[in-house]
């Protein structure tokens, strides 16, 4: 009996804003920039790429290039992103 897989897309559970912050805190506690990034992805999947492309100014190809597997967002990029997506970033002393 072989069992057929299909592919998961966890930006269509993110249907609410704290679906998305917490997906997104759980990213950031991760500490790795370039998951950290997938996961921005992830959430303008759910928001709509092409939106939240227009509302921060980068066009889909620099979404894509700064998003993907190789990507790695500038400062200014991420924090565009983040107010586009609705969310801000936040510190708190780290745990030892």
């Amino acid at each position: 009996m072989t069992e057929k897989l299909t592919s998961y897309d966890p930006s269509e559970d993110l249907d609410s804003e704290e679906a998305i912050a917490v997906f997104m805190s759980e990213a950031f506690r991760t500490g790795d920039a370039p998951y950290i990034a997938h996961a921005l992805g992830v959430v303008a999947r759910a928001k709509g790429i092409a939106q939240i492309a227009r509302e921060t100014g980068l066009s889909r190809e620099q979404w894509y290039r700064s998003l993907g597997e190789r990507g790695n967002p500038t400062l200014r990029t991420t924090m565009a992103i983040l107010r586009a997506l609705g969310l801000e970033m936040a510190a708190k002393p780290a745990q030892a």
